[in-house]
């Protein structure tokens, strides 16, 4: 393989050959100068070179990037007139067949070293490091300055623990491109294991410098590297503190040698591990419980046997809260202790059961010890390093729970389902599995936890954001059907608990709305028909959903229109439009939008409940591009309707419209239904022509007729 970067006479090699690849290309310069004077000493010093170099061979292919074309030096390799100084263009000519030459040799030697670049690839994704690091090498014998080779070489050579050559071929990337990102990402990594942490930071804040959208990826490399020289130096700080005899350094020695000793009572282990956990209840404590191998404690074959029971005596239940309790105290604030925990097969393998065990003491001391890890982003990335795919079902059912396990489970599945690998995981169980369960708790509202359930509810709303759990969701019509029994009541749907149910589910609902399916379509009638019973509520919060709900569904369905303006919800819209709620009000215009486009009766009674439309000019001033734009088509649906253009002479209509349809909205349907309606208008009330060229708005007008025509 090429020698290393730091080798002193390979480095002075390969500035040698860079200052000779700078004579060649001033005497190729000196070679086509116009000037005679100039190219007459070029050709004498081309000739003594070549008389100096007569015998020496050519140097190695394409070992810089500086100029992949390197002059043939050999005197064998030119006519003997040139060498004698008769012809210049035949030396150029001898020049340029030699260039050609040497770009097919590089070809052939890149096609080479390509090909063993990809089964270095093969060999690593095998794990078999070494005979990666075999091709990589190969392939620099064909091409000496291709940047992959030693970029994958240098992450090979950091899977062997091989840090100094690691960077070393990180350097000679960066001899063939100074601005590679992976190189400076793997010479930190290198230097990290090194504990160099102030060249590790060096190289971090370097890619950074070249690529400042990696910034998520740099901070996650600074706080890796601030993890672990805290931990180097919480080691070096314990090493002195049992060298000065620290009691509790001493304490944790022996009580872990204790627990280590076979063949004790289940009672001999409870105990010690309890007073380790104890002892265990600091920084200090936690470093000399993880340096003594505290986490080893499993290999003890009883407390393994205790942990791992799938059915445990009473004696069993007290070991295993026990060793709960002692992690909880090893890791509470230390994030490298957390991860050793993690790495322990038996701890992530046993979490799930341990949560859905038979005994609340074992389930409580293990909501709370996950806990550790889901209210912070590293912990919860350790914890998604598992297979978690369960866990939503298994946290779901503690709503059953009528004590603080059902808060815990709850606030641990909101600190996950912000995260897309959480997300992604759920999607594999979520109809065999969390469907019917969700689905029976919605049922039985009345029966279980009511604040932890309208949590649970939010947390699949929040799941929504997933587009494929959505689809899954919107096409379950158990999840419907619960969905609307819950909104029909239950014996105590005046309690705050069924209230937050409520609410959640109509979030939920908006969230599902998003799609658009079969199952939406047959559920429209009944969906739109709760809501509209809930625009009574005395509650605000719910009636904002509720209309929020009806702004979504009625899309689907026709007869869903046809029920609610019978249900009278037009006049119901108008009065929350007159409120003034910004949310409220956009739900509502973009409701009356939907049952004006394709209700004559929903026109007929907006014109017969809005006077003169001054809820609808009121609302084309609105800041909100969103709500001006509906406003406008709801005005430019109610024009068709004869007498209702002439009940805006005298308005300021033409100039709201004017000004909204000849504006500069970041919509264009703003514009659009602004021109159409101002179209109608005019057609069916020709007076209001009269105001539009006074405002010079006709070539608006004419503007807008195109989008009345095609209207």
């Amino acid at each position: 393989p090429p020698a290393m970067l730091r080798d002193e006479d390979t480095e002075a090699d390969f500035q040698r050959f860079l200052r000779r690849l700078d004579d060649v290309t001033d005497l190729l310069q000196g070679l086509n100068s116009p000037d005679s004077a100039v190219k007459e000493k070029a050709i004498a010093e081309t000739e003594k070179r070549l008389r100096e170099q007569g015998a020496s061979r050519e140097e190695e292919e394409s070992r810089t990037t500086v100029n992949r074309t390197l002059i043939n030096t050999s005197v064998r390799a030119f006519p003997s007139e040139i060498t004698a100084g008769h012809s210049s263009d035949g030396f150029l000519a001898a020049l340029e067949k030699d260039a050609k030459e040497r770009a097919q040799r590089r070809r052939r030697n890149e096609q080479l070293a390509n090909a063993l670049k990809e089964e270095g690839n093969e060999a690593f994704r095998k794990g078999d490091f070494a005979l990666a690091i075999q091709r990589y090498s190969e392939g620099l014998e064909k091409l000496r300055d291709k940047q992959e080779l030693y970029t994958n070489r240098a992450q090979a050579y950091l899977k062997l623990h091989e840090y100094e050559k690691a960077i070393s071929d990180c350097e000679w990337a960066l001899k063939c491109n100074k601005n590679c990102l992976k190189a400076y990402f793997l010479m930190g990594k290198a230097h990290l294991a090194l504990q160099h942490f102030p060249e590790a930071r060096q190289c971090y804040e370097k890619m950074l410098q070249i690529d400042p959208q990696k910034e998520n990826l740099f901070k996650d490399c600074v706080n890796e590297a601030k993890l672990e020289e805290k931990r180097v130096r919480d080691e070096e700080r314990a090493v002195r503190e049992v060298q000065a005899g620290n009691v509790a350094a001493v304490s944790i020695q022996e009580l872990l040698q204790r627990i280590s000793s076979p063949d004790q009572d289940i009672l001999y282990y409870t105990g010690g591990i309890r007073l380790l956990a104890e002892v265990v209840n600091n920084c200090a404590g936690q470093t000399f419980f993880r340096t003594n191998n505290g986490f080893s404690i499993l290999r003890n074959e009883t407390v393994r046997g205790a942990f791992c029971a799938e059915s445990k005596s009473p004696a069993e239940v007290e070991l295993c809260v026990s060793l709960l309790l002692l992690w909880r105290a090893a890791c509470a604030g230390n994030e490298e202790n957390q991860r050793l925990l993690l790495a322990q097969p038996e701890v992530s393998a046993q979490l799930p059961e341990l949560l859905s065990s038979g005994s609340p003491h074992i389930q409580r001391e293990t909501l709370a010890l996950i806990s550790l890890y889901s209210e912070h982003q590293r912990g919860r990335r350790l914890l998604l390093r598992q297979d978690l795919s369960r866990w939503l079902q298994i946290l779901m059912a503690f709503v059953k729970s009528t004590d603080a396990r059902a808060d815990s489970a709850m606030n641990i599945l909101s600190d996950l389902t912000g995260e897309k690998r959480f997300q992604t995981q759920c999607r594999a169980m979520l109809s065999t599995d969390v469907l019917p369960l969700f689905t029976q708790l919605l049922v039985c509202a009345g029966q279980v936890n009511q604040a932890a359930l309208a949590r649970a509810v939010g947390v699949l709303g929040s799941l929504c954001a997933d587009v494929g759990l959505r689809a899954q969701l919107a096409q379950s019509r158990e999840g419907w059907h619960a969905c609307l029994q819950l909104l029909d009541g239950c014996p105590d749907a005046s309690s705050p608990g069924y209230q937050q149910c409520v609410f959640a589910v109509l979030g939920l609902m908006m969230n599902l709305l998003l799609e658009s399916n079969g199952t939406i379509q047959d559920f429209a009638v009944p969906i739109s028909g709760r809501c509209l019973a809930l625009l009574s509520h005395q509650d605000g919060r719910i009636v904002t959903r509720a209309v929020g709900v009806l702004s979504r569904v009625l899309p689907a369905s026709p007869s869903a229109v046809e029920e609610v303006v019978k249900g009278g919800v037009v006049k119901k819209m108008l009065k929350f439009l007159k409120a003034g709620g910004q949310l409220t009000s956009s739900y509502a215009i973009k409701t009356l939008s939907i049952c004006t486009k394709s209700s004559r009766r929903a026109q007929e009674e907006l014109l017969k409940w809005d006077k003169r439309f001054q809820v609808l000019l009121q609302l084309l001033e609105s800041g909100d591009e969103l709500t001006v734009g509906n406003a406008a088509f709801c005005l430019g649906q109610c024009l068709l309707l004869p007498g209702a253009a002439a009940s805006l002479l005298g308005s300021s209509v033409v100039l709201l419209l004017l000004r909204q349809a000849g504006g500069d909205a970041r919509r264009t349907s703003v514009q659009q239904n602004s021109a159409i309606a101002l179209g109608r208008l005019c057609v069916a009330e020709p007076r209001h022509i009269h105001q539009l060229r006074k405002l010079n708005g006709l070539a608006i007008l004419n503007f807008s007729m195109k989008y009345l025509h095609s209207s």
